[in-house]
């Protein structure tokens, strides 16, 4: 019990202020609620399955190569959504369950989802401190439950959220602010290569 509300905790804490909650939003504005959240806990399932399973070889990485790979992936983020968020195609401000021929399924929403923050997830601190916990304390089952459990509950706080702000904002907007903080996040990552 123990190490699964270590888990918890460690995991909510780590994922409230990150990309997760960032990248659920932005899907909330984009698809319908529903599918959002199937496709991101779906997500959210394998990779913490992924970081239980191999808890002891990713605390294992030297510090720069980790350091390095998740400035990649953050900048790689801050790429994609600025791309998008400044792009000129759907300028109009709405959104793609709003506008067109008609709104994606269920499943393509959600695989979008899945897709979108399964990549999100690779090297990501909730990934790491599952994968650290698994390690340290020895119950993967446990800690694999705990880190599930509070990204289920980071997703459906973003997915809330998102279905509130859908109509009063524009998703270019949050695409272009989450990009500025995934940049951030990535010049972080580089300034912890020279400490």
């Amino acid at each position: 019990m123990v190490a699964l509300i270590s888990a918890f905790g460690l995991v909510l804490a780590v994922e409230l202020p990150d990309k997760t909650l960032v990248a659920t939003l932005v899907l909330t504005t984009r698809f319908r609620g529903g599918p959002v959240f199937a496709g991101v806990c779906a997500a959210f399932a394998v990779q913490c399955v992924i970081a239980v399973a191999f808890g002891s070889v990713l605390t294992l990485l030297p510090d720069v190569v980790l350091s390095l790979a998740v400035a990649a992936m953050f900048g790689l983020g801050s790429f994609m959504l600025l791309r998008e968020g400044f792009s000129e195609a759907d300028e109009a401000g709405e959104d793609a369950s709003r506008i067109g021929p008609a709104p994606l399924s269920f499943l393509r929403s959600a695989m979008t989802s899945f897709g979108v923050l399964f990549a999100a997830e690779w090297g990501d601190a909730s990934q790491l401190a599952t994968a650290s916990l698994a390690a340290r304390i020895g119950n993967p089952v446990a800690v694999g439950v705990g880190a599930f459990a509070a990204l289920v509950v980071v997703a459906g706080l973003a997915v809330f959220i998102g279905g509130k702000i859908r109509s009063r904002i524009k998703p270019k907007l949050i695409q272009r602010c989450a990009g500025f903080v995934f940049a951030g996040f990535a010049a972080f990552a580089l300034l912890q290569l020279t400490f």
